[in-house]
Parts: structure tokens; sequence; C-alpha cells
């Protein structure tokens, strides 16, 4: 069966669906040996280069299905390769052999928390779709008075400008009384470029911090530092799956392994891992 290239080549894990569409647009892409347009398919049997170097095309079967989960402190941008020479998300990034971190959406250079990585990138890009509704939640200190006008505002919708946002609810989450330094959790579905600064902004509120602590159904564990990662375990990766309706795949990591070996194993139980969840 043949699906579409650009499918093919986020699952390889070489970017994101739009980003790859601008690849094969500019010629960087062939399939064999003649360069793609928009709307081609490919199949197991064709050969496919990018920028001239052959790419193995995956089936969803072969491809094998990581995700992981990464506290971002600030100072790192979200960019494999950073023209000023900045720390990125993907230093310290457990290495791979044959495949690639994509990662599941941005945050700028000063927003710290949680973000995610999976070796899948058609699971990274349901994942960041909008249609499946995955909630962000982020704890927000705040410069200024929040009013109830300013916080109604923020909930109706504010017209920014590249469209309409919102948060879906606003928390008070303690500190000052009045002014400054006072924190608050925030949701929302969106993923705009800086979406919850902007709002805030938009009701002259300066945003001091801004961390994730949530996306979807999972939080940052607290045990979870800065600059350092962890696997999903099997539950949560099921969950994930699940929510955007995707077919499971092979399982590997500290968990996956494990629960290889039972079931190739029979009746043997699972080792357990010798070294804790939380690395570098």
């Amino acid at each position: 069966m043949s699906e579409k290239l650009q499918k093919v080549l986020a699952r390889a894990g070489l970017g994101s669906r739009r980003e790859l569409e601008t690849w094969i647009s500019d010629g960087r892409v062939s399939v064999n040996g003649t360069v793609a347009t928009l709307g081609d398919r490919v199949g197991s049997e064709d050969t496919l280069r990018v920028d001239g170097r052959i790419i193995k095309v995956k089936t969803e079967e072969d491809t094998v299905q990581r995700v992981i989960m990464y506290h971002k402190p600030p100072g790192e941008v979200c960019s494999r390769n950073d023209p000023e020479g900045r720390p990125t998300v993907f230093d310290n990034l457990p290495r791979l052999q044959g495949m690639r971190w994509v990662q599941v959406g941005r945050l700028d250079i000063n927003t710290t928390g949680m973000m995610l990585f999976t070796t899948d990138g058609e699971l990274a890009h349901r994942l960041m779709h909008p249609s499946n509704g995955f909630v962000r939640e982020y704890a927000v200190r705040v410069r200024g008075v929040m009013t109830p006008e300013k916080r109604q505002a923020m909930l109706d919708g504010v017209l920014l400008e590249d469209g309409v946002s919102k948060f879906d609810s606003i928390e008070d989450a303690g500190g000052a009384e009045e002014g400054a330094n006072h924190w608050y959790k925030a949701t929302l579905t969106g993923g705009k470029y800086r979406e919850v600064r902007r709002l805030f902004q938009s009701q002259d509120l300066e945003v001091a911090r801004l961390m994730r602590i949530r996306f979807g159904d999972l939080t940052l564990p607290p045990q979870l530092r800065q600059g350092r990662w962890m696997e999903l375990e099997p539950e949560q990766m099921k969950a994930l799956i699940e929510k955007v309706d995707l077919k499971g795949k092979k399982y590997t990591g500290l968990y996956g392994r494990a629960r290889l070996r039972h079931q190739r194993g029979g009746n043997k139980p699972p080792r357990k891992a010798r070294r804790g969840p939380y690395r570098r």
C-alpha cells in the first residue's frame, strides 16, 4: 500500500509535515530518481531520497516507537542546530542509532517545563494537531494587577495578530496580593507562537516566569530536574496512542525492553531496570 510522501518522511523523523511539504516544494525530495511533487505517494518498493541521501521507507509496523519527557531549562532553544551556538533542547537527549528525536511542539528560549520527544514522526504530528485537543497547562508568574475584567477577557477570547486566542481556565496560584509576582495556572488547547505571553500582554500584564507543567494527562513530575529526561511508562504510551487513534507499534526503552523480554520468556516476570527513569 502507498502512503502520502510527507507522511512517510515525517515517520522517518525528518521533521514536521508542514516543514517537509516545504522541502518537497523546494525540490529537495525525489522518488525513484524523479523530483517529487506535493501529492505524490510512495510504497516500500520505492527509492526515496532527500538532498540525494537515500531514506528508508518504513511502514507503521516497522517504526520503533519511543516517547520521552524532558524538563527544559531556560536558555535552551527548540532547534536541532542554532546559528548563534546557543544550547538546544536536543543536547541532553539520549543518542539514537538510525533514528531521530522529533519534538512535540516548542517552547521559547525563556520558557521552562515539560517537552515531549518521540522517534515516531506520525505520532508527533498527531500530538501537535489541534483536532486532538491536548490541553496544555502553564504556571505563570505575572507582574501587574489581574482585574476580573482582564481575566474574563482572556477567557472570552482576544484578537491577536494571528487570530483569536483564549484560555480555557485561569486559576489563582498564590503570591503577592497586589501588583508584582503573582502566580496563576492557565490552560489552553492552542499552540500558537508565544501564545500564553501574548494573551497576558494583551491585558497589560507582564509574564515574569512561564513553565509548562502539563500536556494532556501527562504532568511534569517534581523529581524530574531541569535538563533531564525520562522514558514514558507503557500505560502512558498506551494512553497517548489511543488518544490520537494511532496503532501501537514496537516497544523500546527500559520499560519496553522489559516487556518484550517478558513476552518472549513466557511466564518469567520482566526484570527491573537497574537505573532510575530520570536521566541526563
